[in-house]
């Protein structure tokens, strides 16, 4: 992902209607921007249609982006919509993991590790596929993207206290799971 004044000067640009900085800051975020649509949809194709809705959204609306917070917020937040209204409208299908690549194996090369680690990672993730869009929404933004909440709050259009009481309720619901399972 490019620096915070590499991406603001190619808003800038964009901004201005050049589509070639534009490109660069599609192939810049939307990794992280199919990453966000993956974990709250749990379906490959779904994601990157809705990322890529996000970036034509994005396109379309550029000149409204006033600058006043950062634009992968703005990014996340057209994203965020699209995803929540997308889930709004339709189940979500099972798909491969996208993302695996993203988490690295702590297993070292040790298959029976690797295979415990792969199986608590699926078990996650279908425990978080479970919880309600809004708490899924927070979580994945907190836990992955790692956002403070007033910045989850502007993305998600909701009040901080409402992004925290979401975060905290998937957090409580995820460690109710694991106790069940005998996680430690």
């Amino acid at each position: 992902m490019l620096r915070d004044a590499a991406l603001n000067e190619l808003v800038e640009r964009a901004v201005g209607g050049d589509k070639a900085a534009f490109s660069r800051i599609v192939r810049s975020m939307m990794k992280p921007v199919v990453a966000l649509t993956y974990r709250m949809t749990q379906d490959r194709e779904s994601a990157i249609d809705l990322a890529q809705d996000a970036f034509v959204a994005a396109w379309e609306n550029l000149r409204s982006f006033r600058g006043e917070g950062k634009f992968e917020s703005w990014l996340f937040a057209i994203a965020s919509k699209k995803t929540l209204n997308f889930l709004k409208q339709k189940a979500v299908r099972r798909s491969e993991d996208l993302y695996e690549d993203e988490i690295e194996l702590t297993a070292e090369g040790n298959p029976e590790t690797e295979l415990e680690t792969k199986s608590l990672r699926e078990e996650v993730l279908a425990f978080v596929k479970l919880l309600p869009p809004r708490q899924r929404l927070a979580f994945n933004l907190r836990f992955y993207q790692q956002m403070p909440f007033d910045e989850i709050a502007r993305v998600t259009g909701a009040a901080v206290g409402t992004v925290k009481t979401n975060y905290r309720e998937a957090v409580r619901k995820l460690r109710d799971f694991a106790l069940r399972k005998g996680w430690r």
